[in-house]
């Protein structure tokens, strides 16, 4: 995002977002990838400004915003002040194992079991899990932290005969599917779907981020051996705190070529 872009945006009087929500957001994603680094000097109002082509009163806004998201300290005559750090390096995890990785992480997160009941499916569920709606499950929501901080928000959905094999206390330590595998059940496939979200407040409010900000959701629906749904959960994430890694080979089939992983 540029003075070009933003200039362009307000002249063509769509719905985009706010002036100062596009220029703070476009800040927000520098101090996050590191181009303004903890401690750093923000630049200026006027400086602001000029470099995205708005009113002073606009950038003023914006920088105002990054502060109340408790990324900056503004301090009248000592400009604005990086105090973004994350707890960690993005946690690295290739997509088929980011669910279990952060579910499992024992030694190093703290986890915590916000809701914890059992209840009638629903249509929807119902639908996902291929049982009926009055099929009673058991339904928990849990996020995970680490150095405070926090990582993920999961809920997760399991026939209810099968989650009363564990109680609720289980579930700050381990995964669901981690509990049912060692009661016994037999978990064959899964089907896996990623794509990106807004926060409810549900979600904002334990991943201390605001109202509608972009999240990676991760759901996946996993079968036994006999080709029943034993689990169905919900990811998701800050797209702050994780990297991606996939390893990628050329191929050949014939006079076409496509990448594979490997």
């Amino acid at each position: 995002m540029g003075a070009t872009s933003i200039q362009t945006e307000r002249a063509t009087g769509g719905h985009q977002a706010p002036l100062y929500q596009q220029i703070y957001l476009e800040i927000r994603h520098r101090i996050m990838s590191g181009e303004y680094p903890n401690h750093s000097l923000l630049p200026g109002e006027h400086e602001t400004a000029g470099q995205f082509g708005v009113s002073r009163i606009t950038a003023k806004r914006a920088l105002n915003e990054v502060a109340a998201d408790g990324l900056c300290v503004r301090r009248r005559g000592q400009g604005s002040r990086v105090t973004y750090k994350p707890a960690v390096g993005p946690l690295k995890s290739d997509v088929q194992g980011l669910l279990d990785f952060l579910s499992d992480m024992t030694m190093e997160t703290e986890g915590f079991v916000l809701e914890f009941d059992y209840r009638a499916a629903g249509r929807g569920i119902a639908k996902i899990m291929e049982i009926a709606e009055s099929d009673e499950v058991q339904r928990s929501v849990r996020t995970r932290r680490i150095d405070g901080k926090p990582l993920s928000y999961l809920t997760t959905y399991v026939p209810a005969e099968l989650g009363r094999l564990y109680k609720r206390d289980h579930l700050a330590r381990q995964a669901p599917l981690t509990l049912l595998e060692n009661a016994g059940v037999a978990v064959a496939d899964a089907d896996q779907t990623i794509t990106a979200t807004l926060a409810d407040a549900g979600a904002a409010k334990s991943l201390e981020i605001k109202l509608g900000a972009p999240l990676l959701r991760i759901s996946r629906k996993v079968f036994d051996s006999n080709g029943r749904v034993v689990e169905y959960i919900v990811g998701l994430y800050r797209p702050d705190q994780y990297e991606y890694a996939m390893s990628l080979t050329r191929v050949a089939d014939g006079e076409r070529r496509s990448w594979a992983t490997s």
